[in-house]
């Protein structure tokens, strides 16, 4: 991509459309850039649309021109004094050549290890079947010495043909002896064959940790499905990264995530570990994205005294769960599973160390984002937090409200909680949501537009490694509310699908106050961030389906252009 042209040019084209250089006009020498030649979107209502940004040395926005000030191709066309910015070398204007620029988009739920792992180990997305799962099983036995532990992730069981999720039995075939240990996408189950449930001591009788479940057949034998907290029982067989593996990882998530367009990630569950690892590698140059990590309980002390911040790195809040995953009956229902009668999903978390945690939290001024997605667990979320009169203040959050009785909806905006949602969660839950919720519950699931309209905050991310992590995804999810083949089921609500307007903000401005840095970042404006997200494609007009086929070409992060295409 040619990025570099005369900085010479912009000032002379703003000359010849009437309108002043000022206050972009800058000191001589003194280092400026200026994006234009594309369509930019703002995000601010007040001028929605622009020609050119300009940038300062210190990664913020001097200034953004109305479109009549785009750079014209050729310098002599506009007229004007040609010596007018002579002995100004550090300006730099970057050609968009008719590419879209919008806000950076931030993924306001994702966990950047496990991103990074997920390139790095087995991985099982696109798994088409159980028989599949098993023939690529079968392909990793021979490289492995007896004995070793096969560990993959990333299968979903969401239209398979069997109609059923895998078992030990299935993987016992191809790998009698290895160990095996398969995650669920949704990372709240996993499956183990007979060899990793006799080395982890698991056996038909173990009992079922608290916030846990061992599946079992109906003649009582385990099947090899353990469930949230029962996945503990295995976790001893799987090895521990180390912080080499573990800053490796880091460094391959971010890489992935810029060249997608993300400028930022609300980084999830994060361990107190990472903290250092991270901000060494941000140091090095080599974490380009702008994190706020929210830490597992163990880091709550660390994110108290914001340890280990940097310019790009803010550790003020930490992770809570209350139940688990919708396509593992983890989730924590008011009503029982219509398709499973006998149970009601998982409690992670008591009621009364819900409030223990707020009002911790509250005294130390730390941000809580509490993981919830049955409506049991959100309307659990609802009277703790109301009970504890906490005020819209706070901006706390829960994350993925998946399920929400319509009578609880007002509650999570009046309350001031902000719903943090995943809108690609919509579109793949579609294949299994109805039977496990029944199509009644289904008018509080996933409601994004209800939401939104009773007047809460909904901050848009992706869940990723559980989800791709593709910004296009989540956007094309949110305004289509349809699966990617352009299929949506009965009773999926397609009134709840957004507007392009609404979707954007979700990534953008959304984020930005879910983190309190709405002066900072979600708009293009004079004195924020210079955070950029650059697509080849205008997601503002074009056909719902042409959203997927758009790419990501550039990465703008503080004014610095942490990825750019061929």
């Amino acid at each position: 991509m040619r990025l570099i042209l005369p900085a010479i040019t912009l000032f002379l084209a703003a000359c010849a459309s009437g309108q002043s250089p000022e206050p972009a006009a800058i000191s001589a020498g003194e280092p400026a850039t200026v994006f234009t030649g594309g369509t930019i979107y703002t995000g601010n209502p007040d001028q929605p649309v622009a020609g050119a940004v300009w940038v300062d040395g210190t990664g913020r926005i001097m200034r953004v021109e109305p479109p009549g000030a785009a750079i014209s191709g050729d310098p002599d066309a506009s007229g004007g004094d040609r010596d007018a910015h002579d002995g100004d070398p550090g300006v730099t204007v970057i050609d968009l050549h008719g590419a879209v620029m919008f806000p950076g988009f931030t993924d306001a739920h994702a966990h950047l290890l496990g991103i990074g792992q997920r390139e790095l180990t087995l991985n099982l997305e696109g798994t088409a079947s159980v028989a599949d799962l098993v023939t690529r099983i079968a392909a990793e036995v021979p490289g492995k010495a007896p004995g070793a532990l096969i560990y993959g992730r990333g299968w979903i069981e969401t239209g398979w043909p069997e109609g059923r999720m895998p078992m030990a039995a299935d993987l016992d075939a191809v790998a009698p002896v290895n160990p095996v240990i398969l995650v669920r996408a949704d990372g709240h189950a996993l499956v183990a064959n007979s060899a990793a449930l006799a080395a982890a001591g698991v056996t038909d009788t173990t009992a079922d940790p608290d916030g846990g479940r061992i599946e079992r057949g109906a003649d009582g034998h385990a099947t090899g499905m353990l469930i949230d907290n029962a996945m503990s029982l295995v976790a001893p067989l799987m090895e521990t990264p180390d912080a080499a593996a573990k800053a490796h990882a880091l460094e391959t998530g971010a890489a992935v995530y810029v060249s997608r367009g993300w400028t930022g990630v609300h980084n999830m569950s994060v361990g107190p570990d990472e903290a250092p690892i991270m901000a060494a590698l941000a140091g090095e140059g080599k974490l380009p994205l702008r994190l706020w990590n929210a830490f597992e309980p163990d880091g709550f002390d660390l994110a108290a005294k914001h340890e280990y911040e940097t310019p790009t790195i803010t550790n003020r809040a930490i992770k809570l769960y209350m139940d688990g995953a919708l396509g593992s009956r983890g989730a924590q229902l008011i009503e029982p599973y219509s398709d499973r009668p006998e149970t009601s999903g998982l409690s992670l978390i008591t009621d009364e160390d819900l409030a223990d945690y707020m009002r911790r939290a509250d005294a130390a001024g730390i941000q809580i984002a509490i993981h919830a997605i049955g409506d049991l667990a959100n309307r659990r979320i609802l009277d703790v937090y109301e009970a504890g009169g906490y005020g819209k203040n706070k901006r706390w959050r829960i994350e993925h409200a998946q399920i929400i009785a319509p009578s609880d909806i007002p509650r999570v905006g009046a309350l001031g909680l902000i719903a943090s949602m995943q809108p690609s969660h919509a579109i793949g839950d579609l294949h299994f949501a109805p039977a496990r919720l029944g199509l009644d519950r289904l008018a509080g699931a996933y409601a994004w537009k209800s939401l939104l309209d009773s007047g809460a905050v909904v901050a848009g991310g992706s869940d990723a490694p559980v989800e791709v992590g593709s910004p296009l995804i989540e956007f094309y999810a949110a305004v289509a509310r349809k699966d990617l083949k352009g299929f949506s089921g009965e009773g999926w609500h397609p009134e709840q699908a957004l507007s392009r307007d609404e979707a954007l903000a979700l990534f953008t401005s959304a984020a930005a106050y879910a983190t309190f840095r709405e002066n900072d970042l979600g708009t293009i404006a004079p004195g924020k961030l210079a955070d950029f997200t650059v697509f080849d494609t205008d997601l503002m007009t074009v056909p719902e389906a042409d959203i997927l086929k758009a790419k990501a070409v550039m990465t703008v992060v503080g004014g610095s252009i942490v990825y750019a295409a061929d």
